[in-house]
């Protein structure tokens, strides 16, 4: 039985590489890129609202906006999280990215009467909350608003 010591290069006649295999990282970062773009519109605000188009200029929006909603059952909703209107300012101080001095951006359904939009705007004020944003789509611009022109 014979060995042989010497320093032979000779790994090439067995077909072995010493590079790294990136296939694998590579499927992994696919399979995350896929996860990711199934799940940034889940992130959003979807409640089933109707909301009127303005033609006003679109205004840039904060990193995390509080969204209040008013549905079309004039039922309230912090996000998407359901709020009666007795507890609305205490939830709205007890979320913690939420201070007076922001922007509470209200969002009401189509069909919701001025005056519901009213009472509520009324609640927020009494609560500290002075600074509020309507929300409507974006229409075109210099086009009516939806339902413009009707008595």
């Amino acid at each position: 039985m014979g060995v042989s010591l010497a320093d032979n290069d000779d790994d090439d006649d067995f077909g072995e590489t010493h590079d790294i295999n990136v296939t694998p990282f590579i499927d992994v970062i696919l399979v995350l890129l896929i996860i990711f773009m199934v799940a940034a519109p889940l992130s959003t605000v979807d409640l089933p609202i109707d909301l009127p188009t303005s033609s006003a200029t679109p205004q840039k929006k904060p990193d995390k906006p509080t969204y209040l909603s008013i549905k079309p059952d004039l039922t309230l909703a912090i996000g998407e999280n359901p709020v009666h209107r007795a507890e609305l300012i205490g939830t709205l101080d007890g979320l913690s990215d939420m201070s007076k001095d922001k922007y509470v951006f209200l969002r009401a359904d189509r069909s919701v009467p001025y005056g519901e939009l009213m009472s509520v705007m009324e609640l927020l004020r009494s609560g500290g909350y002075s600074r509020v944003k309507l929300v409507a789509l974006e229409g075109a611009p210099g086009a009516p608003a939806a339902g413009a022109g009707q008595p």
